[in-house]
């Protein structure tokens, strides 16, 4: 439906170098926390309560990265962070950080401790419990653990969470409710995630449709409502959502859109379940049949509103549903989001041709959540439609009302390792959207990505941005991340957003000051008391104001290295440089390598001497391939700089000397495009 027509519906220790006074006291804090995926329920990405970064003070010579800590895999799931947890008697901010490798990290969040405070695993090796590889599929690559955001419920300091391993070939997911101070299980947890409803869809048995742990990939950010977790999967066979009791963890509710059909996956490309004021709940869902305008029972390409018991109250479907099914574009792609005191909810997929046409290109629907619209054949019942990104959005949109108006913020994707710009739209006195965009920023994002807002009530607006340099279908992929931010407020007749800072810009001994760790797809920062926290490959990288931070720095010339498939039991290598871009000598003491196949690389080097500001040396991480199958390792550099120890995170792939293993073993180690899931480049 256009916008004119629709006018009528519209009513301590070596990280002591950094500055004290940079470090906010854990005791002084009123803001309680970021506890879920975007910071509350409606998925508005806002933190209102931040008071020390200001688009004055976040700039190039003031801001930057001030320490990481490196984890044992990569960081899908959002960072969350609660104040004033009392842990062995001591309080600290902590930022909670989980990983591909099925950990749990609790780190001191203002860099106090160099080391986790405490640490949670939930395989054993030794024992052939472990994340489970990649196969067939491959939307998080080489190992599947921990994707999903969880959610803490401060009433009871508990995290929830999903973990998902192999258990000597027998395949688990698995509901955690843990202890925030040291990650103990409580509540008689954990429990297995099982289930089944009625139907007759695929790779059903006897009229019941099953739950399976091994091919369902638990990617959105659950969700805690009125005592309920509510978590949602996307799978080969179908989607699901279920609700577990928050203190008993019974299960107390299930649905899958797809009972008598197949997919229609809860993913959105791991933005959270979202939830209104009202208690109802709202899921995108992905490529599937539709027949619940006809009677039937299958919401494939829809927007649901559901109840506390997780029945389709109402639902909009638009009427491209048929032609979505049949070219993988999923409305579900993205989350959808509740606009805040409008009744109205975002939501935008992929798009483009041949479903889109006049132009081509993806649609960004605002439907009003007292009544959704359902579906009409020949004209969306929505409020409004933007025309968006030309292959669409595989992340969410972020709000903030400012001092003179609110705005909406979003990036897409226009091709495949093609992005778009961040794009603000202001909300206008109707609660419609402006047609276009009134401001976007200079550079695009080749991978899209879900925006954050930081501000001070209505003030000090920063938006915040992750930008991953290589496009979504590129795994695990090799490049830093870019932490930007811009100012939210458009400059007075200006169409441009006026970027503050980007983590690539400032040089130091020669490289990249604030160079972070290897980006992942769909990563989402996290803005809390004067610090930003960015979860990559193999790191949580940390930014804020940087004082008078001094000593030595350590600088990778690839902090992520994935070798080329070589033929198992050949030999392959690549030198990593390594240096010093702070202001004191840097000394190495370690170099060691752990991780799933540690065994299969090898480290030299001569990094035998202390360095001296922009002085280097290498690294030379060698592979021989010992199974035609992704191996990967972490190589871990113990020094004298801040965010000791650091890590490079290697991956390698066997090929057979037969054609058919060594095919096998190129798709593994690439994942193509346009297989399954991953059409358009962009997976899941």
């Amino acid at each position: 439906m256009t916008r004119n027509m629709l006018e009528q519906f519209v009513s301590a220790g070596i990280f002591l170098v950094l500055v004290l006074a940079c470090l906010i006291p854990a005791g002084a804090q009123t803001f309680t926390g970021v506890v879920t995926q975007h910071n509350d329920n409606g998925r508005t990405g806002q933190n209102l309560l931040e008071t020390t970064l200001t688009p004055a003070n976040v700039s190039p010579t003031t801001f930057g990265k001030l320490f990481s800590y490196s984890v044992d895999g990569q960081i899908y799931a959002q960072p969350l962070y609660v104040p004033n947890v009392n842990i062995a008697g001591t309080t600290h901010n902590v930022v909670y950080v989980e990983t591909q490798n099925d950990s749990l990290y609790a780190f001191d969040a203002d860099g106090l401790q160099s080391t986790a405070l405490w640490q949670v695993s939930f395989i054993n090796p030794a024992e052939g419990i472990t994340p489970l590889n990649c196969f067939t599929f491959c939307g998080v690559y080489p190992v599947i653990g921990i994707t999903g955001t969880p959610v803490i419920d401060l009433s009871t300091n508990t995290m929830y969470l999903i973990s998902r391993v192999d258990n000597n070939g027998k395949f688990y997911q698995t509901l955690h409710a843990l202890d925030i101070t040291d990650g103990t299980e409580k509540f008689g947890g954990p429990v297995n995630i099982t289930g089944s409803v009625p139907g007759t869809g695929d790779s059903s048995k006897k009229g019941i449709v099953t739950y399976n742990a091994q091919s369902d990939l638990q990617r959105a950010g659950l969700l805690e409502l009125n005592g309920t977790i509510y978590i949602g999967w996307a799978g080969a066979e179908h989607g699901w959502i279920m609700a577990y009791n928050a203190s008993t963890l019974k299960q107390e509710a299930i649905f899958t859109p797809t009972p008598n059909a197949k997919l229609g996956g809860i993913w959105a490309s791991g933005n959270g379940i979202a939830a209104d004021p009202s208690g109802n709940i709202y899921v995108a869902t992905g490529d599937a049949l539709f027949d619940a305008n006809t009677g039937g029972s299958d919401y494939g390409d829809s927007l649901l509103q559901l109840n506390s018991s997780l029945k389709v109250q109402q639902y909009f479907t638009p009427n491209d549903a048929s032609c979505r099914e049949a070219n993988d574009f999923d409305l579900g792609s993205a989350g959808p989001i509740v606009l805040p005191g409008l009744n109205e909810v975002l939501i935008a997929g992929k798009g483009g041709a041949p479903c889109d046409t006049d132009p081509s290109a993806a649609r960004l629907y605002l439907v009003s959540s007292t009544d959704l619209g359902g579906y009409n054949a020949t004209q969306n019942s929505d409020l409004e439609e933007l025309v968006g990104a030309t292959q669409g959005y595989w992340s969410s949109p972020a709000y903030f009302s400012g001092p003179t108006g609110a705005y909406v913020f979003s990036i897409g994707i226009n091709g495949p390792g093609k992005g778009d710009y961040l794009k603000a739209y202001t909300v206008e006195s109707g609660g419609l959207l402006s047609s276009t965009a009134v401001a976007e920023s200079p550079e695009t994002f080749p991978s899209g990505a879900t925006p954050a807002i930081s501000a001070n009530g209505t003030s000090n607006g920063i938006v915040w941005a992750i930008e991953r340099p290589e496009g979504l279908g590129v795994q695990p992929g090799a490049g830093a991340a870019v932490l930007r931010a811009y100012n939210a407020i458009p400059a007075t007749g200006s169409s441009t957003l006026t970027e503050l800072y980007n983590s690539s810009e400032e040089l130091a001994g020669g490289v990249e000051r604030d160079r972070g760790g290897c980006a992942n797809k769909y990563a989402v920062p996290t803005i809390a008391n004067g610090k930003v926290y960015v979860g990559t490959q193999n790191q949580l990288d940390v930014f804020g104001l940087l004082g008078s931070k001094t000593g030595p720095g350590l600088f990778l010339s690839n902090p992520c290295w994935t070798f080329a498939a070589s033929a198992i039991g050949t030999p392959v290598s690549e030198p990593i440089g390594v240096i010093n871009n702070g202001t004191g000598t840097l000394s190495i003491s370690n170099i060691t390598i752990t991780g799933h196949s540690a065994a299969d690389f090898t480290q030299t080097n001569t990094c035998t001497t202390g360095l001296k500001t922009g002085k280097k040396c290498v690294i030379t991480v060698g592979f021989t391939a010992s199974v035609a199958d992704p191996e990967w390792a972490t190589v871990t550099i113990t020094d004298n700089a801040v965010g000791s120890p650091h890590n490079i995170f290697v991956l390698g792939v066997g090929k057979s000397t037969s054609a058919s293993a060594a095919k096998t073993a190129a798709a593994k180690t690439a994942p193509q495009l346009g297989i399954g899931p991953e059409l358009h480049n962009l997976g899941k």
